[in-house]
C-alpha cells in the first residue's frame, strides 16, 4: 500500500517513514504543501498523512485543491493543532481523520489501515481511452472488444499512462509503481516495458500511442491510424 506523508519536520518525518515502512507501507514524503501536492496528482495513493502548518501552502489549502481536483483519496491529518475549530474545518474541506501530535505510532498505525479498509476507491474500474477498455480490478485490456493480453507491467504502465492521458508521466513515477518498493529498479526497466507496450498496441491497431517527451517521461495520446 502506498501512501504519502506530507511534513515539514525533518527527524518526524524520517521516523514516520522508517515505522511506516517497517509497517509494510511503501513510502512517498515531502516537506512542503506545494509539494505534497504535486506528488499526490502524480501517484495513485491509498492516502495521505497531512501536517496542517506547512511551508508555501498549508495542509488547509492542500485538501482544498485536492477535493477541487476531484482527488478523493483519504487524507489523515497528523498536527500539533488541538483546536476543535481546526478539526470542524479540516473535516468540512474534506479530510477523513484528524490525529493529534503528539501521537502514539500504533494508534497512527491503526487508524491508517482502518481508513484506507473502508475508504472508496476514487477511479472506476473500467478506463477507455480510444478503442482500449481497461478494467482495472480484472487486469484486463480490450481493443475493439477483443482481449489484448498484458504482462503485469505492461498492465502497470498501461493504466498509468491511461489514468493520466494526455499528460506526461515521468521515468520516476512508472519506476515506483513499476517496483512498489519490493526490489531495486533495473536501469532499463521502464523502457522495456514501454518497448513492449508499444508492440502490443500496434500488433491490434490500437488507435492510441506511447510518445516519448525528452527528458520528462511518457504520455499516451490518441491517433489516427
Amino acid at each position: 500500500m502506498r501512501v504519502l506523508v506530507v511534513e515539514d519536520s525533518k527527524r518526524l518525518l524520517r521516523a514516520l517513514s522508517v515505522g511506516l515502512r517497517q509497517a509494510g507501507f511503501v513510502v512517498d514524503i515531502a516537506t512542503t504543501g506545494i509539494e505534497g501536492l504535486r506528488l499526490a496528482s502524480l501517484s495513485d495513493y491509498k492516502a495521505i498523512v497531512l501536517d496542517l502548518m506547512l511551508p508555501e501552502m498549508d495542509g488547509f489549502e492542500v485538501i482544498t485543491r485536492l477535493r477541487a481536483q476531484k482527488n478523493n483519496v483519504a487524507v489523515l491529518v497528523l498536527t500539533a493543532r488541538d483546536f476543535l475549530s481546526d478539526k470542524l474545518t479540516t473535516f468540512g474541506l474534506g479530510a477523513d481523520d484528524y490525529l493529534v501530535k503528539p501521537f502514539a505510532f500504533d494508534e497512527l498505525i491503526a487508524r491508517l489501515r482502518a481508513l484506507i479498509r473502508r475508504h472508496p476507491e476514487s477511479r472506476s474500474p473500467q478506463v477507455s481511452v480510444g478503442n482500449l477498455r481497461i478494467d482495472t480490478a480484472a487486469h484486463q485490456v480490450f481493443c475493439n472488444d477483443k482481449e489484448l493480453p498484458l504482462t503485469p507491467r505492461e498492465f502497470c504502465v498501461l493504466r498509468l499512462l491511461a489514468d493520466r492521458v494526455g499528460r506526461i508521466v515521468s521515468r520516476d513515477v512508472l519506476d515506483a509503481h513499476l517496483f512498489d518498493g519490493k526490489e531495486e529498479p533495473t536501469s532499463n526497466a521502464v523502457e522495456a516495458a514501454i518497448y513492449a507496450l508499444r508492440r502490443r498496441l500496434e500488433g491490434v491497431t490500437a488507435n492510441v500511442a506511447v510518445e516519448t517527451r525528452r527528458g520528462l517521461g511518457y504520455v499516451l495520446q490518441q491517433v489516427i491510424r
